[in-house]
């Protein structure tokens, strides 16, 4: 019997499947995320280029889309840069420039707009 012919092995393998897609998933919302922010939020930010970051995030997700797997080195680079984005530099750019379409081109009082 084989080592790979298990109930057990077969269910880790679809597991771990999932959870290539479920990253291929988030790595395809932070290129978006990324390219809808203005390039100036970036710099007041702190953080590195738009262009990088799309870089990044876009080659990442190709490289899962076409040849992902768990064990490589691209898909593991790949999703650290993920988390980077989604845990620090996301957040400062959401500070720094909101998106917020609510209430473009509207005066604010105190109460609301007026």
């Amino acid at each position: 019997m084989g080592l790979g012919s298990g109930l057990l092995t077969a269910t880790f393998g679809d597991v771990l499947t999932i959870l290539l897609l479920v990253v291929l998933a988030l790595k395809i919302f932070a290129f978006v995320d990324a390219a809808l922010r203005p390039a100036a939020a970036y710099e007041a930010a702190g953080k590195l280029t738009k262009v990088a970051w799309l870089l990044f995030l876009g080659i990442a997700a190709f490289f899962d889309f076409m040849w992902g797997s768990v064990t490589s080195i691209l898909t593991i680079a790949g999703t650290v840069a993920l988390i980077v984005y989604l845990v620090d530099v996301r957040p400062a750019l959401r500070q720094v420039a909101p998106k917020s379409r609510k209430g473009q081109g509207q005066q604010n009082g105190p109460y609301g707009p007026w």
